[in-house]
């Protein structure tokens, strides 16, 4: 388990909807400092929040990031890209590289680049990868697959880093009522109620949550034959 007690928290993408409730609830949770990390960071009304420039897409970004935050217990890999259209087929090129660089290849590389840091702690260290219900369910293009290719990489990581003590943990949740969601029809979890559910199971030693019904539903039917999963499958036959 890690403490957000005293703990060195760094949060990308911390402009968006998600992150300013990580950055406030760190802090309610009494950690010493928060990294506050964006393209284009803001300026916050805490002294203990640090603005950091960080491009995810970006490999020197990263490295001057690892480098100042080098203090760092807590990551969190928030940020994230989403797409205009379901379709995989209909995606533009730019948009599918945009999604794998912001999606999979920044958190994946901004956790090999903490690794070492963390690792070198000796414990009360942790790793939280966002994740999503549509790793899951192939309903949403390269974004889908991104986040299933993010599922992946955060498995091997919590085994890799079991050893020198760095929890990791992935979450997974439908939609969540921000801008990036404002287009989609049904319930939205709330950011704040989100990320509390992420602590408490940080706090708890756990490695994965289950933010909603939408993601216990879809981690269930993983064994269920395509048809079920899809069932426009089972109408061609």
């Amino acid at each position: 388990m890690t403490s957000l007690n005293g703990a060195v928290v760094l949060v990308t993408g911390a402009n968006g909807g998600i992150g300013g409730p990580f950055v406030r609830e760190a802090l309610s949770r009494g950690a010493a400092k928060v990294y506050a990390t964006a393209r284009n960071p803001r300026q916050w009304d805490d002294e203990r929040i640090v603005p950091l420039t960080l491009d995810v897409t970006d490999p020197a970004s990263i490295q001057a990031v690892a480098e100042q935050a080098s203090d760092v217990t807590v990551l969190i890999n928030n940020a994230g890209a989403s797409v205009s259209t379901p379709g995989i087929l209909t995606h533009t090129d730019e948009e599918i590289r945009q999604n794998v660089e912001t999606n999979f290849l920044g958190p994946l590389f901004l956790a090999r680049a903490f690794a070492p840091i963390l690792s070198a702690k000796g414990g009360n260290t942790a790793i939280i990868d966002i994740h999503s219900a549509l790793s899951w369910w192939a309903v949403a293009g390269i974004y889908s697959a991104t986040k299933a290719a993010l599922w992946s990489a955060t498995n091997s990581l919590r085994l890799e880093l079991q050893p020198a003590g760095v929890q990791v943990v992935g979450v997974h949740v439908g939609y969540v009522d921000t801008a990036m969601a404002a287009h989609a029809e049904g319930p939205k979890l709330a950011p704040a109620d989100l990320v509390t559910q992420v602590f408490d199971t940080v706090e708890a030693g756990g490695y994965e949550v289950l933010a909603d019904e939408s993601s216990v539903h879809l981690k269930a039917g993983l064994s269920a034959p395509l048809e079920t999963v899809y069932p426009q499958l089972a109408a061609d036959k």
